[in-house]
Parts: C-alpha cells; structure tokens; sequence
C-alpha cells in the first residue's frame, strides 16, 4: 500500500518530468511564433516567462512540488523556479541538439 510519502514523491517525480518535457518543448514553440527580425531577440525572454507561469500553475495544482506540508503560495514559488530551471534546460538541449 502506498503511503503519504510514496504519493508524494510520485507526484513531485511525475511533475518534474512533465515541467522538463515542456522546457524542452517551449523554446521551439515560441521561436515558431515569434519567428522575425523584430521579435528575434524576445524568444529566450518569452520562453523563460512561460515556463514560469507553467511551472507556477504545476505548483498551485500538485502542492507537493514544494515539499510536504509546505504553503501554497511556496509550492507556487518553487514551482515558477523550476519552471525557469527546466526552461533553461531546454535551452542547453536544444543548442547541444544544433
């Protein structure tokens, strides 16, 4: 049986594997939208602040991306900071990938 902790650590593992496949997903996504010579320069910008608000909203939905017990507005923090985290790796995969 699966025990308050095991749940836990199934949904921190679950939602960080999810925030990565989107970081490395995002910056294609919005280099697709914003692809032209005045909006060059805002993809990696754009991106970051994405994958914030996506992390932030994981935080707020699977409060235990913060830790047990923790508050909601922590879950959203760190939720928005690996968010940014997993965006830029996204951004590490993707220049290693060219």
């Amino acid at each position: 049986m699966a025990t308050a902790g095991t749940k836990t650590g199934i949904q921190r593992g679950v939602s960080m594997v999810l925030l990565l496949a989107a970081g490395i997903l995002s910056l294609p996504v919005v280099a697709a939208l914003l692809d032209g010579q005045s909006t060059e320069n805002l993809i990696v910008p754009i991106q970051l602040a994405v994958m914030a608000v996506v992390g932030a909203i994981t935080g707020y939905l699977v409060p235990s991306v913060a830790g047990f017990g923790s508050s909601r507005a922590r879950s959203v923090m760190v939720g928005a900071v690996i968010g940014v985290a997993t965006a830029l790796g996204g951004v590490a995969v993707f220049s290693l990938l060219l």
